[in-house]
């Protein structure tokens, strides 16, 4: 009886099994998990793996030197890179907008009229409308009593625009309610003597006027050029509460699209060129018709290509390989939209841009493996053998989940690629890798939602959402209600929170609790529910879906709450029967791979499985 112990070096864990064997008997003894060091498939692997096989031992309290053979998976390097381009720009000359989200604009609706000075104000006619811009270090008081004596007078002080934050004190004291906007920063560069208009929503709605290209059009006099013309403005303003829009008489508002920069696509002996800018849907059609993928470079000089670069220049430190052998082998494009800085306004004003989000995955040979066998075997003192390669062996473990049967097809989700296998009744196994997982996800939720903070990211990826309406209760994002004994904390009050298993954590955003769960559902349908589309095509009997049978979610993304229903629901209209993995019954959709090395090398599957390497 020998005791062995298999150990698969993924993206982001490492993962053993420990099992005595003797014949094609296994008895299985434990199991462990721990962050893998350095990038797979390279001699930095070492530490990591030598932790797990460490911790397995201890598991299953059993001495080092008892340990026959280790285990190693195929791990052929994947690093993914990710790269945001902005393919269109909303520019606004002349300083002509001012829209942000003050926690505290003060009273509503909307004043249209000419911009005046507070100092100014006293020279206003009675009967003129005019909206005063109050600069900085203005007293509310004194604000207050100067706009109340210019009612009084006749003149229609019809909104204000504030430096400050005394919108709501300055609103309290006026005769006569207003639209006030405040924190202006740049209060000093609003245009003056020009027409404006100001609108505030109640509390709890958004504007209505200002951001509607037609209400531009009738608040300002527009014709259809000029409305044209001013539809980014419109669409930066959506969904705040307050905003300022001044028409200057050469002012301009542009939407147009920069060029970001081209992908070169080798393969099936062609070459295309591809705009990124041409969105998400171009770039993987182009992929499609040039699959199989043999490389990708990206225009010198911009975003893409120094993204590109950097994947191949990462891959040349960890494997010494030169970078002119390295291919990129997979790209995943993603449309998606991002909050950029609007050029031309004045208080921090952003607007939702086009952007395509990639992600490129480049592989490697197999001989820096040996690398790490011959590093493991001499820290650990025992044999150490690479035991077979990861799609083979997964679907290996795959199939000590209770109810499944051959054929079988996998779909292992990790953090920088999407592996898919198939293994089918004469007991040949196809496996494919292709780009994104879980790390693009987490950019796509940070960069869209404007968090900037990739902890707060990867806490709305990975738990549900609530939104606290008291101190004593939340409402959660399928709407049930959950009331506490104890008052929660001031610093979640009112907010939209993640539920994590160690409390309430607050999501740095302004918006509802219903567009963040949008936003984490898209980002999640658009890397793995995609990827696992397309990737199980690639391995699947005649490219049909139709002919899979069964497949098993593995994997650390598999233990998310939303991504396995969502995959299981895009494969049903083909018949699939999709499910989390439960290896050996006990472990979840994790181990799959560390067990299927151990019953490989038990030789408990029907014979020699020949592996047919699909290229993605």
């Amino acid at each position: 009886m020998s005791l062995v112990i298999g150990v698969d070096i993924g993206n982001s864990t490492t993962e053993a099994c420990i099992a005595e064997v003797e014949g094609s008997g296994i008895d299985r003894l434990a199991s462990s998990l721990t962050a893998t060091t350095g990038v797979k498939g390279t001699p930095a692997n070492t530490a990591g793996a030598v932790t797990a096989v460490r911790r397995a031992l201890e598991a299953a309290g059993r001495p080092s030197d008892a340990l026959a053979t280790v285990l190693l998976n195929e791990a052929t390097p994947v690093i993914s890179g990710l790269a945001m381009e902005t393919i269109t720009e909303t520019i606004i000359t002349e300083s002509t907008m001012i829209g942000h989200n003050p926690d505290t604009p003060g009273g509503e609706g909307l004043g249209v009229g000419t911009t005046v000075t507070l100092e100014a104000l006293g020279e206003v006619e009675a009967g003129a409308p005019a909206v005063v811009v109050v600069g900085a270090g203005a007293d509310f008081d004194d604000v207050a009593g100067a706009l109340n004596r210019a009612l009084e007078r006749g003149v229609d002080v019809v909104a204000a625009v504030m430096h400050g934050d005394d919108a709501v004190l300055v609103v309290n004291r006026l005769s006569r309610r207003i639209p006030v906007v405040d924190e202006v920063s740049a209060v000093d560069r609003v245009p003056l003597g020009m027409l404006a208009a100001v609108e505030v929503a109640p509390p709890g709605r958004t504007i209505r006027t200002l951001s509607d290209s037609y209400g531009l059009a009738s608040t300002f006099d527009l014709d259809a050029e000029q409305t044209r013309q001013v539809s980014p403005v419109a669409r930066a303003l959506s969904g705040n509460r307050s905003a300022v829009v001044v028409r200057t008489p050469a002012g301009d508002v542009t939407d147009r699209r920069i060029p970001v920069g081209t992908l070169t696509l080798t393969g099936s002996g062609r070459t295309l060129d591809v705009g990124v800018d041409g969105g998400a849907d171009a770039i993987m059609e182009a992929i499609g018709r040039v699959a199989p993928l043999t490389d990708v470079h990206g225009e010198a000089g911009t975003h893409v290509g120094g993204m590109l670069a950097n994947v191949r220049d990462t891959m040349t430190d960890v494997t010494g390989q030169p970078a002119s052998e390295i291919r990129i082998r997979d790209v995943l494009a993603v449309d998606t939209l991002v909050p950029a800085t609007v050029r031309g306004g004045l208080a921090g004003e952003v607007s939702k841009e086009n952007a395509v989000a990639l992600a490129a995955m480049v592989r490697t040979s197999r001989s820096r493996m040996q690398a790490v066998a011959d590093a493991l075997s001499t820290e650990i003192g025992c044999e150490t053998i690479i035991g077979g390669v990861e799609g083979e062996v997964a679907v290996r473990g795959a199939l000590t989940t209770p109810g499944s049967s051959v054929p079988i097809a996998i779909i292992d989700m990790g953090g920088g690629s999407t592996d898919a296998a198939l293994l089918d009744r004469d007991g040949a196994v196809s496996a494919v890798h292709v780009a994104g997982a879980g790390e693009l996800v987490t950019k796509l939720i940070d960069s869209e939602l404007g968090l900037e903070d990739r902890e707060a990211a990867e806490s709305v990826k990975r738990h549900p959402l609530a939104k606290v309406e008291s101190f004593f209760h939340v409402r959660h994002e399928d709407g049930t209600v959950q009331f506490f004994t104890e008052p929660l904390s001031p610093h979640v009050f009112a907010k939209v929170v993640t539920v994590t298993p160690d409390g309430l954590a607050p999501v740095p955003v302004r918006g509802p609790l219903e567009e963040v769960r949008r936003v984490r559902r898209e980002a999640k349908r658009r890397v793995f529910v995609v990827n696992a589309l397309r990737a199980l095509v690639q391995v699947a009997p005649q490219g049909s879906l139709r002919l899979l049978g069964s497949v098993v979610l593995l994997g650390g993304s598999a233990l998310d709450f939303e991504i396995p229903g969502m995959v299981a629901d895009a494969l049903a209209p083909f018949g699939v029967v999709c499910g989390i993995g439960n290896v050996h019954g006990t472990e979840g959709p994790r181990n799959a791979v560390a067990a299927g090395l151990v019953d490989a090398y038990a030789g408990t599957a029907a014979g020699p499985t020949p592996v047919e390497e699909v290229a993605s």
